[in-house]
């Protein structure tokens, strides 16, 4: 079996309790009282693997045999282990105050008008007329409607094109199984962790590259400040299905409307799909596209996920909604949409009643107003980081467009700054290379914070660097 970061840390701690957090590791073998062998080694971007092999003959086993797909995943996903590791973290050090700015979890309140729809919807269920069980699995129909309306405006997308859902990344993974093992795949380096791994579960990769730190089969798209975090298209080989962030995360910048208009000419020369990921296109402060379909042409290559997780702090109430345009065809001329409503109608029996029911607020003049209250909280606590960072001689990008910073730490590697942060600021960050191997050299720094908690931070940082 594959054991994570959790188990990892706790047989640290058992083995040699003096050792220092996230320690370097020596290859050697433990045996444990269930009968397993467990064999450590060390990575070369300095995480750690235990596997532990069943040693007793007597240990059930079933016939099945584990995914190959599987087999090829590297670790376990990103921000869980994060989230464990500062789970751990606490444990180990329950009197140092811990600062989060890792995981891009919001913190500040849902705004009331928005609870307020929800736990109205909440209450009417234990009511006799306000009931309702099953709903269209598209969604609610006005929330649809709204969506329409408020985000695509002019746009010519029809309410029916658009498909609500438990949030943007569950979306990914119905695309995945929507398009099958057999496509090719590209992604933006550094990228969202979800669009790899979710492509190696699929069978859309190859083998682990450990020199390289990636899959064999999928196309990395580097992003440099070198090339404005815009892939070089013209030597960017085709592939079926290309995953585009904007604003990116990590990198916290959002693409341009040429650069958008490229990426599109770029599917419709190579018949290939963008699935494109606006989760962050409220934090837009300029006048780069908000979505896809701002671009002439995209309906015909593109679908949009997007999400109300990062500006209505919808993380843990899940809601989001997807954009398949009636216009995108398969090779065959069958319309994608309608094998998209056969994978929700099977897979997936609709979003939360309460939570559309704030989705709905959301959208009103009102609750627009809220969560664009929000969004210019955490936009402010960018504005806090970057300019603390700066001021300090360090290459920071985003910020002005996402809330996330993301920090060069030339000649270093991520995992040492990011330990190094941690031990001595106490400040929980993501590593780059987590998201990729163009992450080499970053960190990833979130203003999903309360701002004395971000003014905090930046002052620990400057004591450190």
């Amino acid at each position: 079996m594959q054991l994570g970061l959790r188990e990892m840390y706790h047989l640290q701690l058992s083995a040699q309790p003096s050792i220092s957090f996230l320690s370097v590791m020596k290859h050697r073998t433990m045996q444990t009282s269930a009968g397993h062998t467990l064999y450590f080694w060390r990575r070369p971007n300095c995480r750690y693997t235990i596997k532990a092999i069943a040693s007793r003959n007597d240990v059930f086993r079933t016939r099945i045999c584990r995914s190959k797909h599987m087999e090829k995943l590297q670790n376990g996903y990103l921000f869980t282990e994060i989230s464990m590791l500062q789970s751990l973290y606490r444990d180990k050090y329950p009197d140092v105050k811990l600062i989060s700015l890792g995981v891009g979890d919001t913190t500040h309140p849902i705004p009331e008008i928005i609870a307020s729809a929800m736990a109205k919807k909440c209450f009417g269920l234990s009511t006799a007329t306000g009931y309702k069980g099953y709903g269209e699995e598209q969604g609610d129909r006005e929330l649809r409607y709204a969506i329409a309306e408020v985000v695509y405006k002019d746009m010519e997308i029809d309410y029916s094109d658009i498909f609500i859902s438990d949030g943007a990344q569950c979306d990914i993974s119905r695309f995945q199984l929507l398009l099958g093992s057999d496509i090719t795949v590209a992604v933006q380096d550094p990228t969202f962790p979800a669009y790899v791994d979710s492509s190696v579960i699929m069978g859309h990769a190859g083998e682990f590259k450990r020199e390289a730190g990636k899959y064999g089969r999928i196309t990395y798209m580097k992003c440099t400040p070198d090339n404005n975090f815009f892939p070089d298209l013209s030597s960017t080989q085709r592939t079926d299905v290309i995953f585009f962030c904007s604003p990116n995360n990590p990198t916290g910048v959002a693409a341009s409307r040429n650069q958008l208009k490229s990426l599109v000419d770029f599917a419709r020369a190579n018949g290939s799909i963008i699935i494109y990921d606006s989760a962050y296109s409220m934090y837009i402060s300029d006048d780069s596209p908000r979505t896809i379909f701002e671009i002439p042409g995209a309906k015909e290559v593109a679908i949009e996920i997007a999400s109300f997780s990062k500006y209505a702090g919808f993380t843990g109430v899940r809601l989001g909604w997807t954009v398949v345009p009636k216009d995108l065809l398969f090779a065959n001329g069958f319309p994608v949409i309608e094998d998209f409503n056969r994978v929700i109608c099977t897979c997936f029996n609709g979003a939360s009643n309460i939570a559309q029911a704030g989705g709905l607020a959301c959208l009103s003049a009102e609750g627009y107003k809220a969560v664009s209250g929000v969004v210019n909280y955490y936009k402010e606590n960018a504005a806090i980081l970057v300019d603390t960072l700066q001021s300090m001689g360090l290459e920071v990008y985003g910020g002005k467009n996402s809330p996330y910073a993301w920090v060069h730490f030339q000649k270093r590697r991520s995992w040492e700054v990011f330990k190094e942060i941690l031990d001595k600021t106490h400040v929980l960050t993501i590593p780059g290379t987590g998201f990729g191997p163009g992450g080499e050299g970053f960190i990833r720094i979130s203003s999903f914070a309360h701002r004395e908690s971000i003014l905090e931070a930046c002052r620990r940082f400057k004591s450190l660097f």
